[in-house]
């Protein structure tokens, strides 16, 4: 055995060495429950009838349940890590057939310490493909996944908007637009769900920073909160129909997120129309009372483990850190006295049931520990799976002359940089909660070699820490690669956009850099310089006219070298597109005030309103470094014969899609909506997009669809959606900054 294979197997048994050796592990709360699965089918009660509706059966079995079942649904039992692999625990009820809920941290594959996973790219990577379908697959092999190892709930995926390009979790987004944020998620959650696994879209609401996160309040406006940051909620809702919504860490408009009844109750509820239930984020309740009424369902906090588990690593959470319970016995202490009316809770855990039902969690009841937890489901299937995310979402951003693919045979290959070999373990994947134990990164050095020696050439590696070096063997080389990038993890927001953020697993070590001399130093020597980039969202480059060719690879997980392999090579054609504005500077972006990011006092205005993203940039002139929605190919495409017609609210925008080029490839039509003035809305914004794969010389006629909703506001004068009367300007290009083709209707 390998010393890869060595350590897939080390912690497993380490892990159920040290659980089995804890006299104290049998009797937890719920210890015994997570072994013993309900059976399918068995006869507990007229719930278990699934010809019935989710709602009927989550009703019948509330009306059965005792106090102390309804308070066990509504809160963490035991502490992190204590049931193999699981961020959040709450045990079964086997007498009732109520299964156990497992919850994970789950963004780009399976995290807590699970073992045996696949990590899939980053999800600003799965955005860049702009391909639905695909975040569909990728939900559907991580669900596949989850529940193969036992967990049954995702907290995933963030759909927060991603404001503010230094947040530490922009990588774990998908990008500046609610609609293409809206229409990945849905996805994503449809594949998750359709594996009896409950996804969990996070964290509602305006959660959008990392530095002051856990007692910030976010000062937005209710039309931007309608039109910005709550479309990717109302989209995984209503065409994915998640089971659960995370609540945040901070607070908006003056009430904390998890007890924010305008949020909860009127926005999440009423205006979306959510029925799943609401669980909070680790630590994010501040009240028993307050949290219960305003429509929080499900408390998660890190509770006090027993004292044998103590300075395990990975399986405690450390007690010193321990937080309050707030929905155990106070909660029950609160219905009790009446300060909370018993329908509130039932309320409450018929939420929970409901989602729970509706999923399939009783009648597909996923495996028994350790047997899940012990499995291995890192497959030849989902690493496949990975691959493609990885190869689809990266994003050619510079192609000088034809310098990708690389052709030609007999070239010499200077491979340049520490993320191309020993790094690419920290860069294949962002730090956190997300990040997943994954010790077979398949490195660009590996991967690069196999498929260089292949066409016959010849790979060279310098790992750039000696910057003489490295230029000495690029100028001896046909080609000269360099890998450059950084680090990004929830905890810490980063300090600029250059690549000096250093190592990150839950915090940064930020350390000197030198990728922009080394880049620069090797591009002065070698006019065929690549630069490949990881990096969990924009990155300034100045360097960016000096070489010959970029590709923004972002976090690629397990498949990284495989991926930049078959990009450099043309075994695949790169048709990523940007979920999210390169600036040319930090300059540029629209949280340029302390006021609007990190905040002064304790608050952060949200001043910029509407104008986030492209937005910001269209309106205010702006040139970015590359615009939203960019990408390149290694073939061509034409636009033409634009056509607009409608049926009612419904406008259908057609048009003509050419492959003028040489190769097959696939490219990325977008529709962006310019309204009249008096609707007060940002020059465009993305309502509608279609990727389309062509051979040479081959065209199709794309139609797009817009709704009634691509052409509304949000009225703050009658809380209600309008159109404003006018002419509207539909325009269509290959990004926001490239739309040859411009039409207008009338509303």
């Amino acid at each position: 055995m390998g010393a890869a294979g060595l350590r897939r197997w080390v912690l497993p048994i380490v892990l159920l060495a040290v659980l089995l050796a804890v006299p104290s592990f049998a009797a937890l709360p719920g210890a015994g429950a997570r072994a013993a699965a309900p059976a399918v089918g068995r006869n507990c009660g007229p719930w278990m009838d699934s010809s019935q509706s989710p709602d009927q059966r989550a009703s019948e079995l509330v009306r059965v349940m005792t106090l102390d079942q309804k308070i066990q649904m509504v809160h963490q039992y035991i502490a992190d890590g204590v049931t193999f692999g699981a961020a959040g625990y709450i045990p079964a009820i086997p007498s009732l057939c109520v299964p156990a809920l497992v919850l994970n941290d789950a963004g780009s594959g399976l995290a807590d310490e699970q073992i045996g996973v696949t990590s899939y790219p980053a999800a600003i990577s799965q955005a860049s493909s702009w391909d639905p379908a695909l975040a569909r697959q990728v939900g559907t092999s991580l669900g596949r996944e989850a529940f193969a190892k036992g967990v049954n709930v995702l907290l995933a995926p963030d759909v927060n908007i991603a404001r503010v390009p230094l947040n530490g979790r922009t990588s774990e987004s998908f990008g500046e637009d609610p609609y293409l944020s809206g229409q990945t998620a849905a996805a994503f959650v449809q594949g998750v769900q359709a594996q009896h696994v409950i996804a969990t879209p996070k964290q509602y609401d305006a959660n959008n920073q990392e530095t002051d996160r856990g007692t910030i309040n976010a000062e937005v406006s209710a039309r931007t909160l309608a039109e910005i940051y709550d479309p990717p909620f109302e989209a995984a809702i209503d065409q994915g129909h998640a089971g659960a919504v995370m609540c945040a860490y901070n607070q908006v408009n003056g009430a904390y997120s998890c007890q924010n009844p305008t949020e909860l109750r009127g926005d999440l509820d009423g205006r979306l129309g959510f029925q799943g239930f609401v669980v909070s984020d680790w630590g994010a309740t501040h009240s028993t009372v307050a949290s219960a009424l305003s429509g929080l369902d499900m408390e998660m906090s890190v509770v006090q483990e027993p004292d044998a588990l103590s300075g395990l690593g990975p399986l405690g959470s450390g007690g010193s850190n321990d937080l309050e319970d707030f929905y155990g016995a106070p909660l029950e202490a609160a219905v009790t006295s009446g300060q909370v009316p018993m329908s509130v809770l039932d309320g409450m855990v018929e939420r929970i049931l409901r989602s729970m039902f509706a999923v399939g969690l009783f009648d597909h009841p996923a495996p028994v520990e350790p047997t899940g937890y012990l499995r291995d489901v890192d497959t030849p299937a989902n690493q496949q799976v990975a691959l493609n995310a990885a190869e689809a979402g990266s994003v050619l951003l510079k192609n000088t002359a034809q310098a990708l693919p690389i052709t030609g045979g007999g070239k010499t290959i200077a491979l340049i940089g520490t993320d191309a070999g020993v790094g690419a373990e920290t860069v294949a994947q962002a730090g956190g909660s997300v990040r997943v134990t994954q010790p077979l990164v398949v490195t660009p050095l590996q991967a690069l070699t196999l498929r260089a020696a292949k066409a016959g050439d010849l790979v060279l590696y310098n790992d750039g820490s000696d910057i003489a070096a490295a230029v000495a063997l690029a100028k001896v080389s046909d080609v000269a690669v360099v890998y450059a990038g950084y680090s990004e993890t929830e905890g810490t927001d980063l300090t600029n956009l250059d690549y000096n953020q250093g190592v990150c697993s839950l915090t940064c070590i930020t350390e000197p850099s030198n990728s922009d001399a080394l880049i620069s130093a090797v591009a002065a020597v070698n006019p065929h310089t690549i630069v490949v980039l990881n990096t969990g969202g924009p990155a300034v480059m100045s360097w960016i006219g000096q070489v010959a060719a970029v590709l923004e690879m972002w976090y690629p997980g397990e498949e990284d070298g495989n991926a930049a392999a078959a990009l450099l090579f043309g075994d695949v054609d790169p048709s990523g597109k940007l979920p999210i504005t390169f600036p040319t500077s930090l300059a540029q972006i629209p949280t340029q005030s302390p006021t609007q990011y990190p905040g002064v006092n304790g608050t952060e205005v949200y001043s910029e309103g509407l104008l986030v993203g492209y937005r910001w940039y269209d309106a205010k002139g702006l040139t970015p470094l590359f615009p939203f929605g960019f990408g390149l190919s290694y073939t061509t495409f034409h636009l033409s014969g634009l056509h607009l017609s409608t049926s009612g609210p419904t406008v259908s925008v057609s048009y003509r899609l050419t492959n003028t080029g040489s190769r097959a490839g696939a490219d990325v039509t977008q529709v962006y909506v310019g309204d009249p003035p008096a609707a007060g809305e940002p020059p465009q914004q993305l309502k509608g997009y279609q990727k389309v794969s062509l051979d040479p010389g081959q065209s199709q006629v794309v139609t797009v669809s817009l709704p009634a909703s691509a052409f509304s506001y949000w009225d703050t004068a009658t809380s209600a959606w309008a159109i404003a009367p006018g002419a509207y300007t539909i325009r269509v290009g290959d990004s926001s900054a490239g739309e040859p083709l411009v039409g207008q209707i009338s509303r």
